[in-house]
């Protein structure tokens, strides 16, 4: 048996990139939002058709609202359809933001390890942005989503 190929595209979103100020974010990230902003736009650009076909292994694997890194798996046929209607996101709400491609692979594994890396570092950016603010609960919340990125699976 075969089993069905896919891509895994780690992704960073930035919310309202034009802002002056940092902090203060009108949305929060979750998988649902990030979801529903790309069928919408896979609906509007490809029309149902197309969303229809990308569907079959389209899913948001993960996402972190601390540092807006996700992953996104699609077919391996579809994914170009997919990564082409994430670039043309421009909002989740009314909140604007942009998509961008940290990372593409064929495996989970790739994908995690990337995904591991690029956390780490946008974490330790969020600490020295933060300042004197950051807590020992933000520490445990980003261990808790270090450690959903270790379990994730197909």
């Amino acid at each position: 048996m075969v089993g069905f190929r896919n891509r895994y595209m780690v992704m960073e979103v930035f919310l309202n990139p034009n802002r002056d100020r940092v902090g203060d974010d009108s949305v929060i990230i979750t998988q649902f939002n990030v979801s529903k902003a790309i069928r919408d736009s896979i609906l509007v650009n490809f029309g149902e058709c197309g969303l229809a076909s990308s569907l079959g292994s389209f899913q948001v694997k993960y996402v972190n609202p601390i540092t807006n890194v996700c992953i996104i798996r699609a077919s391996r046929e579809e994914y170009q359809k997919v990564w082409s209607a994430i670039t043309m996101v421009r909002n989740i709400g009314n909140c604007p933001i942009v998509f961008n491609l940290l990372d593409l692979s064929g495996s989970i594994k790739a994908c995690k390890n990337a995904a591991l890396k690029c956390e780490e570092s946008k974490f330790e950016q969020y600490k020295l942005m933060v300042g004197d603010r950051f807590s020992a609960d933000d520490t445990h919340r980003m261990n808790n989503y270090l450690d959903r990125i270790k379990v994730l699976e197909h």
